[in-house]
């Protein structure tokens, strides 16, 4: 089983999801690793630019790395945000500025044509470049007019999944991971590692 693991990120709260989820493995962010670098995401799709940070991050630094690129997905905007969910309001834009250019945008769409889903692609590369890949989605949810919760980052305030009757912001972290698009894509990544070594 890989016991260490570096993931391509600086988000804080991306990692610490993944530390929950993948909690019998060690994992450093970025900074824990005292590494700098800004890999420009060049891809069409989550999965290419899940590749790209991982490649390029592994091939620095000369250790396994984990890259995930993730995003919502609304029906009413033709799938946007999309790849563009980090940035979609601007180059460096806050995830509440993020949050109220999707809510302008869905200002007059009624609550039934507000469906969106979380999606989530991952690659971890080995040193050499061997790779493993995984993809995984969310359960089905709704974009609500306003922010809810204190939980969680990016879209969750707004992303409300009728299951459970909250936003992701809402629930714990523990009820997030029972369903987010993250841990579907690890659990999937997990099944792929077993016998792996480091």
């Amino acid at each position: 089983m890989l016991n260490k693991l570096l993931v391509a990120t600086g988000n804080q709260g991306k990692l610490k999801e993944i530390r929950e989820i993948l909690s019998d493995i060690e994992v450093l962010g970025l900074s824990d690793a005292g590494i700098e670098c800004d890999v420009e995401e060049t891809g069409t799709t989550f999965a290419e630019n899940a590749y790209i940070k991982a490649f390029e991050i592994s091939k620095r630094t000369g250790l396994p790395v984990l890259a995930d690129d993730s995003g919502l997905e609304v029906e009413a905007l033709g799938g946007r945000p999309g790849v563009y969910s980090a940035r979609f309001a601007g180059e460096h834009a806050t995830d509440d500025e993020n949050v109220k250019k999707l809510l302008a945008e869905l200002k007059d769409v009624p609550k039934d044509k507000r469906g969106a889903r979380f999606a989530c692609a991952m690659c971890l590369i080995f040193p050499g470049g061997r790779k493993i890949e995984t993809f995984g989605t969310s359960c089905p949810g709704i974009i609500v007019d306003r922010k809810r919760g204190e939980n969680g980052f990016g879209y969750d305030p707004v992303f409300f999944a009728p299951e459970y009757g909250k936003t992701f912001s809402e629930m714990t972290m523990e009820e997030k991971n029972k369903v987010s698009h993250r841990k579907a894509a690890l659990t999937a990544l997990s099944e792929k590692l077993k016998g792996e070594r480091l």
